[in-house]
């Protein structure tokens, strides 16, 4: 399945910035922050953006909180951002600047998971390692479980899965990685997968059982954005990040009329870091 897939990645991966030659490890730590939750069309401009302004750990981390939170403008998810500088801030004082190529030294970085860490250390740094995200377990509960839907995340299951696909040699594990990635997120999709142009529709053991459908556990449906906390908490940032100086209460009182939401917004955000009260009144972005 391996070779099959990387014959048609090479034909038909997406030219994507982290995938150039030469594209930096910082660069790629960087996309895999904005990537978490966020598609790619919304990603690429803002990367190409941030990179150019804060080409090195160094650079970001000389910067205030609220210059990379402004920066991070409506990607959504802003304590991504706030991780982000953390982690640069940590990559400069532990690692001379450089970003670390071992996983466990990934791992101790502010923000960074077990995916984030080895898709570092794989396609930053060439290492072979299993890399597992959605779309990855989307083809493999399909082609090689039969089931039209992956079961609930499971670290070691889902590794384990992986490691016994993966091949010896690093470059071909490099590009398997990205590969079966690739065919999950333009191919085996989630709704209406196009089977007809599957690399490893005669291997695949779910088309091989009729296409069975999914009867496992039912993942959690997203409550809607618009009337949602999260929508309220986003409005208060846009003001924060608009703002050089503080943000009164009476300005936030007019983003959002239900009193009780607009508290509880506010609060998360000063809870998460997110906002800071100040102390000439009102509040504004972390500064230090």
């Amino acid at each position: 399945m391996a070779s099959d897939i990387i014959a048609w990645f090479h034909e038909n991966g997406r030219t994507l910035p982290w995938r150039e030659p030469g594209f930096s490890a910082w660069g790629t730590l960087v996309s895999e922050f904005m990537l978490q939750q966020t598609p790619v069309s919304r990603v690429i401009p803002h990367l190409e953006a941030w990179l150019e302004r804060w080409p090195t750990p160094a650079d970001l981390a000389d910067s205030p909180p609220a210059e990379a939170l402004r920066a991070w403008s409506s990607l959504g998810y802003p304590r991504r951002a706030l991780w982000l500088h953390e982690a640069a801030v940590q990559i400069t004082e532990r690692h001379a600047g450089v970003v670390p190529d071992d996983v466990d030294d990934l791992l101790a970085l502010k923000g960074v998971g077990d995916y984030t860490a080895r898709a570092v250390a794989a396609f930053a740094y060439g290492k072979r390692h299993p890399v597992v995200d959605t779309n990855t377990r989307r083809v493999i509960a399909r082609a090689v479980q039969g089931q039209a839907e992956p079961a609930p995340p499971s670290r070691g299951r889902d590794l384990a899965a992986m490691e016994a696909l993966l091949p010896e040699s690093d470059t071909d594990a490099h590009d398997f990685n990205a590969g079966i990635m690739e065919l999950g997120a333009l191919i085996c999709v989630a709704k209406s997968p196009r089977c007809g142009q599957c690399p490893v529709s005669a291997r695949c053991a779910w088309l091989a059982d009729g296409s069975p459908a999914y009867l496992g556990p039912v993942k959690a449906v997203q409550k809607k954005y618009e009337g949602s906390d999260r929508q309220v908490r986003g409005l208060i940032m846009k003001e924060l990040r608009a703002a050089h100086k503080p943000v009164t209460t009476a300005e936030i009182e007019t983003l959002w009329p239900d009193a009780v939401q607009r508290t509880r917004a506010l609060d998360g955000l000063l809870a998460d870091g997110l906002a800071v009260a100040s102390a000439q009144g009102g509040y504004t972005l972390p500064h230090g």
